[in-house]
């Protein structure tokens, strides 16, 4: 393996024509010039240099391998011009996993913020459930996942950033005899037919386990995987529900009663999940910072609760 730092020795050797010559513009004694350039010699099994008069001149291997070692001297240079700049966090790329109900509310507020902090990263954006999510971060393929955990969870490998605690409302329907109120006992709910809104997995088993300790178990009598289907359930009068508030489309809908709940108060923590001891990248940093900022900028808006038969507003 030829030597880089004596092949840019024997360059500076060869355009300033003498070994006294390219000691003086590398700071190195003429000893240590002659020296490093029989060492290449060596690894290269052929001459370099040959005198003339007080001079030297390349030979043709030595000819070749100046050459090579201005390329490879560029390339070096633009390697470490490319290295400043992914330090820097101005180009690379970011790969996020999150789910469908934060992508308005949080995601998209906080790219538009890396975005305009670090225009040359390439993301790489993925809807995709907390499962598949959380592996891929741990696997690297991935650099933070947007997922529903307890706030207090631990992952091996995973470290957890709490984003908000996104409570759930009742869904109901707007002329129920519940809509007129505004905070509503989760209790009161149990004798009602249901409306599920949840796949199974952390989101479901906020609502499942919130019914536990309220006593009962919900019956359901439908279901969907997505929000706005659910709504569009429950005010088509098939039951009631419960709904994350960044899954209630922000309390825009007219036709589903939005009511807060106690005794107890459903709450799914939202957190971004990033790989423990990965490489500090100033993008990642920002993403994080941002999705932060969004989150409280989502809680500061959060809506009361609404009129008798409206929503949230």
């Amino acid at each position: 393996m030829l030597d880089v730092r004596r092949m840019q020795i024997l360059r500076a050797v060869v355009t300033s024509g003498s070994v006294t010559a390219a000691a003086a513009e590398l700071g190195y004694t003429p000893s240590a010039v002659s020296q490093q350039v029989s060492a290449l010699e060596r690894e290269a099994g052929i001459a370099l240099l040959e005198r003339v008069g007080r001079g030297v001149r390349p030979t043709a291997a030595g000819l070749l391998l100046t050459q090579y070692a201005e390329t490879v001297g560029r390339n070096l240079t633009e390697a470490e011009a490319a290295l400043a700049d992914l330090r820097a966090g101005r180009t690379g790329s970011l790969a996020v996993r999150y789910f469908g109900s934060v992508g308005p509310s949080l995601v998209a507020p906080a790219l538009a913020r890396l975005r305009r902090e670090h225009p040359g990263i390439r993301l790489d954006l993925t809807l995709l459930d907390a499962r598949e999510a959380l592996p891929e971060v741990a696997r690297g393929d991935a650099d933070v996942a947007i997922v529903v955990r307890p706030r207090e969870d631990t992952l091996p490998g995973l470290r957890l950033v709490h984003l908000l605690d996104d409570e759930y409302l009742a869904a109901l329907p707007p002329g129920h005899p519940l809509a007129a109120r505004r905070v509503l006992d989760l209790a009161e709910l149990a004798a009602e037919p249901w409306v599920g809104s949840e796949p199974q997995g952390p989101c479901l088993d906020v609502v499942l386990g919130a019914c536990a300790e309220a006593g009962f178990s919900p019956d359901f009598v439908a279901g969907s995987e997505d929000y706005a289907t659910a709504l569009g359930f429950v005010a088509a009068g098939l039951g009631v529900g419960l709904v994350p508030r960044l899954g209630a489309g922000g309390g825009r809908r007219t036709d589903v009663a939005l009511r807060r709940v106690r005794n107890p108060r459903p709450v799914r923590a939202v957190q971004a999940a990033v790989r423990e001891g990965a490489p500090g990248h100033p993008a990642l940093a920002t993403l994080l910072a941002a999705l932060g900022e969004a989150a409280r900028e989502s809680l500061a808006h959060r809506p009361g609760a609404g009129s008798p038969g409206r929503s949230i507003r």
